[in-house]
């Protein structure tokens, strides 16, 4: 370091005395400043010329300079929230729409997959199973057919028939035959009538062919008068096509001409009553009516708003009385009726009444005008020799399919597994419309886009529509009988999926079938599940593929599973992201019920097992062991589609590995407590429902007390647990087959499953056990109890099923298995079978204490799944 010279300390210590200087003189000016603030001396006014010191200026900037940074920091900001908003709003808008939005990738079915040049066979079908007989051809507006009656001069002044309703009692109805093709012969038991209604199709031309319907009308032996009935055959365009009626004598409607896009040029022939095969009914009057209708849905309202009482029926004694008919409709006008006008298309409605004594037989031909080297028409002898063919290839084929004749069933369970199977068929359904949907991105619920869905249904009465959860059941039968329409039925599923991967669980689809849907029910949530059984009846499609190599019906499931794959990821990953438990792979239900106020367990709507006790307080801590069961099955099936296309598989593999290891499920779900399979959450079992209590002023009129309630009442406050309910949800595990067979929790399961104060009846297990705390509790006051107690087929179906896979799996309770398989399959047989003898009809559920039938009926859907059991198909 050098030395400073004199002149430079010099130049130094000038420059430090002029800032001490610069410096007294702004403190002391700074300091009179303060001082003034106080007192009212004015301050002195400076001077024109006077220059503010360096220092002055130097803060001057300083605090622009601040003031210019906090401006512009507060523009950033105001551009960054700006910007944050909109971005949030497209979020939120795009989030919006994406429930309503369709997967991207290419569909399952083409376009055109059902039309009449593609699908001839298929076009025409009993796609109505709302009804209880019409029929109406696979495209988005059919000209639709029916059929409905009612008995004249009875107690009840109308009591017309046309969809099914269980307010009808009737003694019994449905399909004794049908291939789900071809033909179909149903038998409808009224009161003191039965009628028969048999149809078949004849191929021919380009638009689906010609069918004829036969209706035979006989009275019940003990009826000591023949009823007289009135049969009224009607067709209706739906918002397209024509219909035009052509009248005889005076007021019979002999035909119907129309013209549609999709059939072109037809015509509907109605002949004459006969009593036999020649005779033809003397005594008939006939009546037509011919309007227009809104909607298929008001084609009852129409028809019964048209009845006259004016009309003479004579009786062949002579007698003459008057009789109901249609005669003019003119819509009901009610005073200050608020509801807008129908503002929907009408269309061409048309029917034709025939007023006859029984017995007697009545055919109605239709015939496609593209059919132009027709041999003959297909009626009268034609029509039965026709018929007698298709009998005959429908008991060879079932026969063949089944083998119960080989299996020693008597004619009589032969006559109600074909009727089992018929009436599945006959129950498949075409709709056509919107779903309504919401997200949580949505303030109001949105219409789906529009979409086909070819079905099967669980209920024609009770409903008919299309439900996830059961379809998977439907085509574990309908499979095994025509691989092809169970491929079609599930590649209809999957292609209304939406871009997330979300099925609607439940479809209503149409005007009609939302008019049998409560208002409640019709609004599908995009986060709520339904267990994903359509991989049941993809497993099944692979083992025939796999067992029938060269089967030419079933290499088309190859191609079909390329179209379905891309779709079918989607779908894994939607449930693999959206019902995962708070463990990792645990998973949990979505959607339950939170109003824990009025329930006695929350339901779980999305498990398909409705009011099945879950823990009794929800919450996101939740681990569900059926869910887990499903997506065991779920990635295992993936994996083996992926194998089958040469597709990346491992990922599946990997997964399926390990939602299948014991060891896992046993740390997830087993209660060494309870000795059972269990949920897991914030649970108490000190629960019931208690009469509300309400106060009531002093003097309050009795009229005006307020309604009183059953709430639920918690005498312990939840915990973390394991949910203490013993029944069909502790089952899964082995009902999937994910428990080894050596597994030591299997002989406690067979154990359950055989005792009677828990799971075994002399009609099938029962769905809760009898010792539980729930066991036949009502939920709410209005609420039966629906999924604990009662036995249900689709259950045991599977449990039925899991007992042939242990009995013929290598195990310590291989022996333990094969006793129970026999036992138990022979007393869901005999009681399904009894009941069906007794009633008339397949029912929803059986109860658990008596065998009784009750719930919906008929219900021809999973428990149609009895077929099976007397197949013995695993």
């Amino acid at each position: 370091m050098r030395a400073l010279t004199d002149q430079e300390v010099a130049s130094w210590l000038a420059a430090e005395n002029e800032q001490l200087r610069l410096l007294a003189v702004s403190g002391g000016s700074m300091g009179r400043q303060r001082k003034r603030v106080g007192t009212t001396e004015a301050s002195p006014i400076p001077r024109k010329d006077e220059k503010p010191s360096a220092i002055h200026r130097k803060e001057k900037k300083k605090k622009a300079d601040i003031g210019k940074i906090f401006i512009n920091i507060s523009i950033g900001l105001c551009i960054f929230s700006l910007i944050w908003f909109f971005y949030a709003l497209y979020m939120r808008s795009s989030l919006a729409k994406r429930v309503a939005t369709l997967h991207p990738s290419p569909p399952v079915l083409d376009a055109n997959s059902s039309s009449a040049k593609v699908s001839p066979q298929r076009f025409w079908g009993s796609y109505r199973p709302q009804v209880y007989f019409g029929m109406k051809t696979r495209t988005p507006r059919s000209i639709v057919t029916g059929m409905m009656w009612m008995r004249q001069f009875s107690e009840m002044d109308i009591n017309l028939r046309h969809t099914c309703e269980q307010g009808d009692r009737l003694k019994g109805y449905g399909w004794l035959m049908h291939d789900g093709i071809t033909f179909g012969v149903q038998e409808i038991r009224d009161n003191d009538f039965t009628l028969t209604t048999e149809f078949v199709k004849r191929m021919g031309g380009d638009h689906g062919g010609d069918w004829t319907w036969r209706i035979t009308a006989k009275q019940h032996s003990s009826v000591p008068q023949a009823p007289v009935i009135s049969l009224m055959f009607y067709a209706a365009a739906d918002t397209r096509g024509s219909l035009e009626a052509h009248i005889e004598e005076r007021n019979r409607l002999a035909s119907i001409t129309g013209f549609s896009e999709e059939l072109g040029n037809f015509k509907i022939t109605f002949r004459k009553p006969v009593t036999g095969e020649l005779s033809s009914a003397k005594y008939s009057s006939f009546n037509y009516l011919q309007t227009v209708s809104p909607g298929l849905e008001k084609l009852t309202e129409i028809v019964e708003h048209s009845l006259n009482h004016r009309f003479v029926y004579t009786f062949p004694s002579g007698e003459k009385r008057h009789y109901i008919a249609v005669d003019t409709y003119k819509p009901p006008h009610h005073q200050n009726q608020q509801k807008p006008a129908d503002t929907r298309k009408e269309s061409d409605f048309v029917v034709h009444q025939v007023t006859v004594q029984l017995p007697f037989q009545i055919e109605i031909l239709f015939e496609s005008g593209s059919f132009h080297n027709r041999p003959n028409q297909l009626v009268g002898s034609i029509m039965t020799q026709e018929l007698e063919k298709r009998k005959a290839e429908f008991d060879a084929k079932f026969e063949k399919t089944f083998g119960l004749q080989s299996k020693g069933f008597s004619q009589a369970h032969i006559r109600f597994a074909k009727a089992a199977l018929s009436n599945m068929l006959g129950g498949m359904g075409y709709f056509y419309g919107q779903s309504v949907v919401q997200s949580v991105y949505n303030e109001y619920p949105l219409l789906y886009p529009e979409g086909a869905l070819f079905t099967a249904v669980p209920s024609r009465s009770f409903f008919p529509r299309g439900f996830l959860w059961d379809e998977g059941f439907h085509q574990l039968l309908l499979g095994k009988w025509d691989p092809q329409l169970t491929r079609e039925a599930i590649a209809h599923w999957i292609d209304l999926m939406n871009m997330e991967g979300w099925i609607p669980r439940e479809q209503i689809l149409g005007d009609e079938a939302r008019s049998k849907v409560p208002a409640e029910f019709v609004v599908q949530r995009n986060e709520n599940a339904n267990p994903p059984t359509l991989f049941l009846a993809l497993q099944e499609l692979i083992k025939q593929l796999s067992a029938n190599e060269g089967d030419a019906v079933l290499d088309s499931t190859l191609p079909f599973l390329r179209r379905l794959f891309p779709r079918l990821k989607t779908w894994f990953e939607w449930y693999n992201t959206t019902q995962t438990g708070p463990l990792p792979n645990s998973y949990r239900w979505r959607g339950r019920d939170t109003d824990t106020n009025l329930f006695l367990n929350p339901k779980t709507l999305t498990s398909g097992l409705d009011d099945y006790p879950r823990a009794s307080h929800p919450s996101t801590d939740e681990r569900h062991v059926d869910l887990h069961c499903w997506m065991a099955l779920a990635s295992g099936v993936m994996a083996s589609v992926a194998r089958l296309l040469d597709e990346p598989y491992q990922d599946y593999e990997f997964s399926h590995q390990v939602l299948s290891d014991n060891n896992l499920l046993n740390e997830l779900h087993w209660s060494e407590h309870h000795r059972a399979f269990s949920d897991f959450g914030n649970h108490t079992q000190a629960v019931s429902l208690q009469q509300e209590k309400v106060y009531v002023a002093p003097g309050q009129p009795r009229h005006q007390y307020p309604i009183t309630r059953l709430v639920r009442s918690v005498r312990r406050a939840p915990k973390m647990q394991y949910v203490n309910a013993l029944g069909y949800v502790s089952l899964f595990p082995f009902l999937l087959h994910i428990l080894q067979p050596d597994s030591p929790k299997l002989e406690h399961i067979l154990r359950d499953m055989r005792d009677p104060d828990k799971l075994w009846t002399p009609y099938g297990l029962r769905s809760l056990s009898k010792s539980d705390p729930m066991y036949m509790k009502r939920n709410t006051e209005h609420d039966a109890p629906y999924w604990r107690g009662p036995v249900w087929i689709n259950i045991n179906y599977l449990a039925v099923r899991a007992l042939h896979h242990y009995r013929n799996t290598q195990g310590p309770y291989q022996e333990k298995a094969a006793a129970l398989y026999e036992e138990l399959r022979t007393n869901i047989i005999n009681n399904v079978y009894r009941q069906y003898v007794d009633t008339g009809y397949i029912w929803e559920q059986y109860n658990d204490s008596t065998g009784r039938g009750q719930g919906s009926h008929p219900f021809t859907g999973w428990s149609a799944l009895t077929v099976l059991i007397m197949a013995e198909h695993d």
